[in-house]
């Protein structure tokens, strides 16, 4: 088992991310009984309370099941868990899961363009100040992770006009898995963000109230830097391991 013992800062979070880490990696199997309560907290090195708040976390984010006597039984997270639990599962130990990395992109690529079909039908001119002025930000900027941001941002008020709770839920969990890997992507995002016309094309497409022409300047946006990224990945997966 890989647990370790922990910090006294922020415990019940270290204790948190340890038994999440050791779900999603696998070194807990679906149906796997957890150690007791006190049993994980000698291992830790730290209280029972502490432990306790962490395993309610664990149980909330669909990873384990407290059934009768108090046993706590690994649940299948690919079941089971919710979207929220993507940007853990992007980096479990603090390194890149390529095979997550890919389905984050496959998202990306399909959701985008689907969410400004929709904030076109939805939204149109009222989408207009907005945008405008996230492209007059992005085309200010000449530092390559802030027109990520700012990037985000324009998508941000895509996903609003596109008026869907699922698709603004699957873009929040999205940009969670995302922004921490902003300064890493600089180089391959760059190609996608520098793109001003594209973005004004996008904005004018929305703003016209024109569904397919926003799709299509969406799908041509997303597109190039997702294949890239994705093919870099492929190509990761495909070397032997060590």
């Amino acid at each position: 088992m890989a647990l370790q013992p922990v910090a006294r800062r922020s415990v019940p979070d270290a204790v948190f991310e340890q038994i999440l880490a050791d779900v999603v990696t696998g070194e807990f199997a679906p149906g796997d009984a957890l150690p007791s309560e006190r049993r994980l907290a000698e291992l830790l090195g730290v209280s029972r309370p502490a432990v306790r708040e962490a395993l309610q976390r664990v149980a909330a984010a669909g990873l384990v099941e407290v059934r009768q006597g108090d046993t706590t039984t690994v649940r299948d997270y690919r079941r089971h868990a919710g979207l929220d639990l993507l940007p853990q599962l992007l980096a479990p130990r603090g390194e890149l899961d390529l095979s997550v990395a890919r389905s984050v992109l496959e998202a990306r690529l399909h959701i985008g363009p689907k969410v400004a079909e929709l904030a076109a039908e939805r939204a149109g001119a009222r989408l207009g100040t907005p945008l405008h002025d996230t492209v007059a930000a992005l085309e200010a900027s000449d530092d390559a992770v802030e027109r990520q941001r700012h990037a985000l941002v324009f998508w941000d008020h895509v996903v609003d006009g596109a008026d869907s709770i699922a698709f603004r839920l699957m873009f929040n969990n999205l940009r969670a898995a995302y922004e921490p890997a902003l300064a890493a992507l600089a180089t391959v995002m760059d190609a996608e963000v520098g793109r001003i016309e594209a973005y004004r094309a996008l904005t004018d497409a929305v703003v016209a109230g024109d569904a397919t022409e926003a799709r299509r300047i969406a799908e041509d946006l997303l597109g190039p830097a997702t294949e890239s990224l994705l093919t870099v990945i492929r190509t990761l997966e495909e070397q032997p391991d060590d």
